[in-house]
């Protein structure tokens, strides 16, 4: 069962939000609370500052500042009371909570060796609502088939953050899973699916078990690094597809190449516009250089629209959504 997400927030912040109307509830991606300063909400691209009033405004003046209670109160639900659990969370600057939901903080950092050992003084907060928009690959999965050989394409994903990658994979993974492709007029069986959930935001897994529909014959390795999980996956459970996000190391390259060579459909995501700006990180060069993926799909998103561009191992355009056609609302 998946966390009302609501009812993370203590009082009066869980009161503000349950008035704002169900339209931007519907879409909400982003609540961020800063300590002293306005809460705001971000819904479809655009941002509201909330009132004590629990309407929406950009007068910084009119909106509700939460107080270090609220911080306090707040972490303290995130960490089920039991802060020191959470160190390794706290160093990466993230918690992911039951549901997918990811949580960004921001305080003072505490050093070691020169290194951040763990955030304390902890007064602001990203909380990023994780969704499920079945059909979200619609139009994307018909130009990932190789119907010749009926397989998977190896394929990367690129946009900026927050423009639907996750919410994307998601749904390729349901869909490849259970056997169906988009609007592809293929009948195949559903295949093998290994996602690599390092942060727990893809299938949302809670003690394990997926709390989104990833559909029927999928497994995940949850809360493991990329590039050890993806080694793991190839060994135990033996996938047809791997499913890995927001790569960008050297050894998630490393494994990503293993993976190739052992006969396995590899469908990444990566933070970036374009393939030039991807080819210029020496941890992703290589992947870039050997034509190692062989569709390369870039995300944007206009007016909370999903649109894509996608390209062929040479780089070459293959398949275009523009604004005015009908594009996928990423954010309900």
């Amino acid at each position: 069962m998946k966390l009302n997400w609501l009812e993370l927030f203590p009082e009066p912040i869980k009161s503000l939000l349950e008035q704002l109307p169900t339209s931007i509830l519907d879409r909400l991606e982003e609540v961020r609370i800063r300590e002293g300063r306005p809460l705001e909400i971000n819904a479809a691209g655009e941002h509201h500052f909330v009132t004590l009033g629990g309407k929406l405004t950009y007068r910084v003046e009119e909106s509700y500042k939460p107080i270090r209670e609220d911080s306090h109160r707040l972490l303290d639900r995130i960490s089920n009371h039991s802060l020191y659990t959470m160190e390794e969370e706290l160093r990466k600057g993230f918690i992911t909570i039951p549901g997918g939901h990811r949580i960004g903080l921001a305080g003072r950092t505490v050093l070691s060796g020169g290194k951040v050992e763990h955030l304390r003084d902890i007064s602001g907060f990203n909380i990023r609502i994780a969704k499920e928009i079945r059909g979200a690959a619609d139009g994307i999965l018909p130009h990932m088939l190789d119907k010749k050989e009926k397989r998977i394409k190896h394929a990367l994903i690129l946009s900026p953050p927050q423009h639907g990658k996750t919410t994307l994979i998601r749904d390729m993974a349901r869909q490849i899973s259970n056997g169906r492709y988009g609007n592809a007029n293929v009948k195949w069986s559903g295949m093998k699916v290994g996602i690599i959930d390092e942060r727990s935001e893809i299938a949302g897994s809670i003690r394990g078990v997926p709390s989104f529909d990833v559909g029927a014959r999928t497994d995940v390795m949850d809360g493991c690094p990329k590039a050890e999980g993806m080694m793991m996956m190839i060994r135990s459970m033996s996938p047809e597809v791997l499913l890995v996000d927001e790569i960008g190391r050297t050894e998630d390259a490393v494994a990503i190449t293993e993976a190739l060579h052992a006969g396995i459909s590899v469908i990444a995501t990566a933070h970036g516009s374009s393939i030039d700006e991807l080819s210029q990180r020496p941890a992703l060069a290589s992947l870039i250089e050997n034509q190692m993926f062989e569709t390369y799909i870039i995300l944007n998103r206009i007016a909370g629209n999903m649109n894509y561009h996608i390209f062929d191992r040479q780089q070459r355009s293959i398949q275009l959504s523009l604004p005015n056609q009908k594009g996928v609302d990423v954010y309900g």
